[in-house]
């Protein structure tokens, strides 16, 4: 290797430290604890181009929209993480987007407290790229008792899906809902009942992306997908008790938004 090899190589890595030097954006003193228990102490940057977007308050700290756009590094991404770092239960969820699959997810999850909120985008070449918010909150969000278990009926109803596709340029969005009461064990009594794994599969059952949730996620889960074509898919899912759930999507059932 010659020397403008090696100073090219060095530079790339000086720019790289000094990216992941700059200030954490929420300023949050858990960073370093979770950089290393999620992200194995990783090479990192905190990056404005994962776009996460949250409410600045959550009105309802039991059901709290997040949006995870990581589409600038479209073609590259291997893996999605997001945690919410004062929360009890503090995973969301990992998500891994195959390639007919844009980087993106919207879900709906729980807050306990006021909290700083990351999306860690994994690239190809092995940096993970740190989004990060804020959510300002009452509290509570996380042992509150039930909604879903006070419904007459809603054992009748778990794993029902509804959703619908909507025109997304020349792909497609998915917006489903699941009915499931997502106990995440710490209302008294009630011992952890979640969702755990969900594939989003094509007519052929090939896997376009796969997700494993955790108890931070919501009551009646929402997950809003994005493919990069119209093709029909499927949902399967499956629950820490073993119960799994499918719903097809056809491609038909679509409409303008």
């Amino acid at each position: 290797m010659d020397w403008r090899s090696l100073m090219l190589l060095a530079l790339i890595a000086w720019a790289w430290e000094a990216r992941a030097a700059a200030p954490d954006p929420v300023t949050s003193v858990m960073w370093d604890y979770y950089h290393q228990r999620l992200l194995n102490g990783e090479a990192f940057v905190f990056d404005d181009r994962i776009r996460l977007e949250v409410p600045p308050f959550a009105e309802d700290a039991r059901q709290v929209p997040i949006q995870i756009d990581a589409s600038a590094y479209r073609g590259k991404v291997r893996r999605i993480l997001a945690w919410a770092e004062l929360n009890p239960i503090p995973q969301i969820f990992d998500f891994t987007p195959g390639e007919q699959l844009e980087p993106s997810l919207a879900i709906r999850i729980r807050v306990e407290q006021a909290t700083p909120i990351r999306a860690a985008v994994l690239t190809d070449d092995g940096v993970w790229h740190i989004g990060s918010a804020r959510i300002e909150a009452a509290g509570g969000g996380c042992t509150a008792p039930s909604v879903v278990r006070a419904e007459a009926g809603w054992e009748e109803r778990l794993g029902q899906v509804l959703g619908k596709r909507f025109e997304r340029g020349d792909g497609s969005r998915l917006r489903l809902q699941v009915s499931h009461p997502m106990d995440n064990g710490l209302v008294g009594g009630i011992p952890e009942f979640y969702i755990e794994q969900a594939e989003l599969r094509d007519v052929d059952g090939q896997v376009l992306g796969r997700l494993e949730l955790f108890p931070a996620v919501g009551e009646n889960p929402t997950l809003t997908f994005d493919l990069r074509d119209d093709q029909s898919a499927e949902l399967w899912l499956r629950d820490n008790n073993g119960n799994e759930f499918q719903a097809d999507l056809p491609a038909e059932n679509r409409r303008s938004s």
